[in-house]
């Protein structure tokens, strides 16, 4: 009979987010999920940091000016803890219509926020919960950042070996390597919008960042699904208080794209303007074809040449040991977890 290669619907957002709002977050991620599953989807995925939307006005002036205005604290109190009464909507949204669902949010952690990836499976159970490897540029006076756990693919119950990234991480090599090296199949690759300082800095436009989203494609010989938000009009008002700000930030940027593992779209773009979503019927079938070509971690590899080194373990924080009296007579090493993935 031979091996059988599941094929299924994915179904990739292009948004606006509920910009600072958590509980309408919610509700738009809702009622994004529950569009997709009607639509015979199978697993949905969502932009970078959707929940409650991305920090745009660390872009946009100081941090002074950030919090001075509020946004530093509002930020922390809108984003999503995996403990919380928001988190558990969302957990009965995905077991309701039964989707595999990959969540791009601020996850609020204790006294610190991380640009997170959330798979939850039809059931509405964690399957993981990731951070951004490293925050780029000006999301490190917002963000910490993950660890080796955080590079992980996953083997998803008829949809094959799933993984995720955020923006700038498909700019890096090695951290593409280790994710390839685990035989990924369906990629998650999540934006949060190309409408700043755009033409100015080309690097940071919808050119580019959807030709890095192709080629891991075609680098890893696999599916990559990525979705991309916009920039509403309503988040300028909020957010440009001076001229020059209009400047710096413009309405749209949404660029989500569906590719196959030989790099080509398979799903019509959306116009950068626009919200919606897009689907496509995925066959990993095209894998194997794709790979017979050139597997970057079987026959087109030279390991006796070049090797990573990838420690996948989490980071532990802190390490207790235990004293008794003045004299240690027991040591006992108590792990403590960097995060709640109840």
């Amino acid at each position: 009979m031979g091996l059988k290669h599941p094929k299924y619907k994915v179904a990739v957002i292009q948004s606006a987010p509920a910009f600072l709002d958590l509980d309408a977050s919610i509700d738009k991620t809702i009622t994004l999920i529950k569009e997709a599953a009607n639509n015979g989807a199978s697993l949905v995925a969502f932009p970078e940091t959707f929940i409650p939307g991305y920090p745009w006005h660390i872009w946009l002036d100081s941090p002074a000016w950030s919090m001075g205005k509020g946004y530093t604290s509002r930020y922390f109190d809108n984003s999503l803890a995996y403990n919380s009464p928001e988190a558990d909507r969302l957990r009965a949204a995905v077991k309701e219509v039964g989707i595999t669902a990959v969540l791009g949010l601020s996850e609020r952690y204790e006294g610190s926020l991380y640009i997170a990836q959330w798979i939850l499976n039809p059931e509405g159970e964690t399957v993981s919960t990731r951070r951004k490897l490293r925050a780029t540029f000006c999301e490190r006076t917002v963000y910490g950042e993950g660890d080796g756990s955080d590079l992980a693919v996953h083997d998803l119950p008829g949809l094959g070996r799933v993984g995720a990234l955020c923006c700038w991480e498909h700019l890096q090599p090695l951290s593409k390597y280790a994710m390839f090296a685990q035989n990924e199949q369906v990629h998650i690759a999540a934006w949060p919008s190309f409408s700043t300082y755009q033409p100015t800095a080309y690097a940071l436009g919808g050119e580019v960042n959807t030709a890095a989203a192709r080629i891991y494609a075609v680098e890893g010989g696999c599916f990559v699904l990525s979705p991309c938000a916009t920039v509403s009009q309503e988040m300028i008002d909020q957010l440009c208080d001076t001229p020059n700000k209009h400047e710096l930030i413009q309405t749209g940027g949404g660029y989500a794209r569906i590719y196959g593992p030989d790099g080509r779209d398979l799903a019509t773009p959306l116009s950068p303007e626009e919200e919606g979503i897009l689907y496509a019927d995925i066959d990993l079938a095209a894998i194997p074809m794709a790979k017979a070509a050139a597997d970057p971690i079987g026959h087109y590899s030279r390991p006796d040449v070049t090797r990573l080194l990838f420690n996948p373990h989490k980071a532990q924080r802190i390490e207790y040991v235990q004293q008794a009296d003045t004299e240690i007579q027991n040591i006992s090493l108590v792990t403590v977890p960097n995060r709640d993935e109840s």
